[in-house]
């Protein structure tokens, strides 16, 4: 299946812990196509514990963003949340916006 959503996309989660995230609007920093999870800059951050290792020599408690689901967010192209359609250009297969018809990339 194509990729609506890229890493590097802007996107609003827009269902999800009311408090937490929905709303939000970040970058993804990672897209897992066979699972269908989005990982998106400042959103669902969760507290993760380390132990010392050589990267980290004191180890503790570290703050990560973690996945959500990809059905879970929306790009935003021009300031508003859209889906997201493909057609031809040419020979070429891109990205719409359906909310105004122009090309993404």
């Amino acid at each position: 299946m194509a990729a609506k959503i890229k890493k590097g996309d802007t996107v609003k989660v827009m269902v999800g812990d009311a408090v937490k995230c929905k709303g939000k609007e970040g970058k993804v920093i990672s897209v897992d196509h066979k699972n269908g999870r989005v990982v998106v800059e400042g959103v669902n951050k969760v507290s993760k514990h380390t132990k010392p290792s050589a990267a980290n020599a004191n180890g503790g408690i570290i703050e990560m963003e973690a996945p959500i689901d990809i059905s879970n967010v929306m790009l935003v192209h021009k300031g508003k949340p859209t889906r997201v359609g493909f057609k031809m250009d040419g020979d070429k297969k891109v990205r719409y916006a359906k909310s105004t018809g122009e090309v993404i990339d």
